[in-house]
């Protein structure tokens, strides 16, 4: 089997505190948050085994992170994954609130 190029869409699902990424009509990862005043908590991260390496948090977590931005949001990454994606990306490391 050849592994083509995936489109993925993400959506905030603000009912369920969540960033769902969708390819097709599947609900390929998703990551949880918690709005808090002026930022968002980003709690975990997980993705569905079927579409594990095709970069789906990546995606997740730049989508989010560029909504947050787009929010005027400051974020704390609790997630590793987020923690992890924000360490690799420094473009993103001006929206960690730093601790008090």
């Amino acid at each position: 089997m050849v592994d083509e190029p995936v489109t993925v869409r993400v959506t905030d699902n603000t009912e369920r505190h969540r960033y769902e990424a969708w390819v097709d009509d599947r609900l390929a990862g998703y990551a949880t948050y918690e709005l808090v005043p002026g930022g968002i908590v980003f709690e975990h991260t997980m993705t569905q085994p079927a579409f594990e390496g095709h970069g789906i948090g990546s995606h997740l977590a730049r989508t989010a992170l560029d909504d947050a931005r787009a929010r005027g949001r400051h974020v704390t990454p609790r997630c590793p994954f987020f923690a992890s994606y924000i360490e690799r990306h420094p473009e993103y490391a001006d929206l960690v609130q730093s601790p008090a």
